[in-house]
């Protein structure tokens, strides 16, 4: 099932508006996020606003244990996944979860007080600090925004990886992950490396590092 088919609106208003048209429907689903089965709040408008999409689930399995302290984002947070799995799993961190959909956002936000995770902040890209760098860098990239504005975004944010820092990345095999590799490999600084860290259920978990 499509993303558009599965929120019920237009495929790409999760990727673009700020606002979403939908009518925002929150509900709680039960997901399993830092090895044990938590609450989220979940509503239409934002990406796989049904489930944990596998992506995102291949990309929390099989990425290394991140880091436990400075700062972390979560690239096109939706409604939070991957920013609560880290929070969780590295309450010393600071977790940025960046996004345009502020229903999502607000949902990350919500979340986060569910479960009792202080160390988010769910921010638009106007709010992050534009001097922040980011000692690891996490996402489910949205690849069906096609490849320009994807790859503005990719190179928009991998370059503030911090000195020794490191980014996972989720991409369908069938939706370009090895041409992504490789196109990231001629676009980064003389020294950084992209390589594939992990493949599971048509997915690769994609590595970036800075040296």
């Amino acid at each position: 099932m499509s993303e558009g088919q599965e929120t019920g609106v237009r495929r790409d208003e999760q990727y673009f508006s700020a606002q979403p048209s939908s009518e925002d429907r929150r509900r709680q689903l039960s997901v399993k996020l830092a090895g044990a089965d938590r609450h989220v709040e979940v509503s239409n408008g934002v990406f796989s606003a049904s489930r944990l999409d596998l992506g995102t689930s291949v990309l929390l399995r099989h990425a290394p244990a991140p880091a436990q302290s400075g700062n972390i984002l979560d690239l096109g947070c939706g409604w939070g996944p991957i920013a609560l799995h880290v929070a969780l799993l590295s309450p010393r961190a600071k977790v940025w979860a960046l996004d345009i959909n502020e229903r999502a956002l607000e949902l990350t936000r919500s979340s986060a007080m569910l479960n009792g995770v202080s160390n988010i902040e769910a921010v638009t890209a106007q709010d992050l600090p534009a001097d922040l760098s980011f000692d690891q860098i996490w996402s489910n990239p949205p690849i069906r925004v096609g490849k320009e504005v994807l790859h503005n975004l990719l190179m928009t944010y991998l370059p503030r990886l911090s000195q020794g820092g490191s980014a996972y990345l989720v991409v369908q095999r069938n939706l370009g992950s090895d041409s992504l590799i490789t196109w990231l490999n001629g676009q980064l600084p003389q020294g950084w490396e992209a390589s594939k860290y992990a493949s599971s259920k048509g997915y690769r978990v994609v590595e970036v590092t800075r040296p």
